[in-house]
């Protein structure tokens, strides 16, 4: 954390970084995180390989909100979500690959709008909950330069 500090950026810079990571970092989507946090970063014109960093972190909470978020956003979409099994899974793949991509693209669907339920709260509450702790954080650093 001191090396980013170095780098100049704000304590906003770095709660955002911290909120738009966590969020991006649990995106239900296998792959999507390195993409979503470099387009995220270089938009907000934030530090690219903080937000990467940041969100690559979170990634067993993404394999662990994953099926959850499958299972629940199924049915949002109209899939069932008790066909929303491993075995079923290999079946559809095996005898209805129609049927598995339905399956999955609905259920996948479904998982991407309750992440995004989800992560603008989230990210809110650790943008404003993160400033303060930089905010310190810098003054510190500022004080012992002047100390030092």
């Amino acid at each position: 954390m001191q090396n980013i500090l170095k780098q100049g950026l704000t304590p906003h810079q770095l709660a955002l970084t911290t909120a738009v990571g966590v969020a991006i970092g649990i995106v239900p989507v296998l792959g999507a995180t390195t993409l979503l946090g470099t387009l995220a970063a270089v938009r907000l014109r934030l530090n690219v390989a903080a937000m990467l960093l940041i969100s690559h972190l979170m990634s067993p909470l993404q394999l662990l909100f994953m099926l959850p978020l499958l299972r629940f956003g199924a049915p949002l979409l109209g899939a069932n979500a008790q066909t929303l099994t491993m075995g079923r899974v290999r079946y559809l793949f095996t005898h209805d690959l129609g049927g598995a991509f339905t399956l999955l693209w609905r259920a996948e669907l479904g998982a991407l709008l309750l992440w995004l339920v989800a992560a603008v709260p989230l990210g809110l509450i650790l943008y404003f909950s993160a400033r303060p702790i930089y905010q310190g954080l810098l003054q510190k650093k500022a004080l012992k330069e002047l100390e030092g």
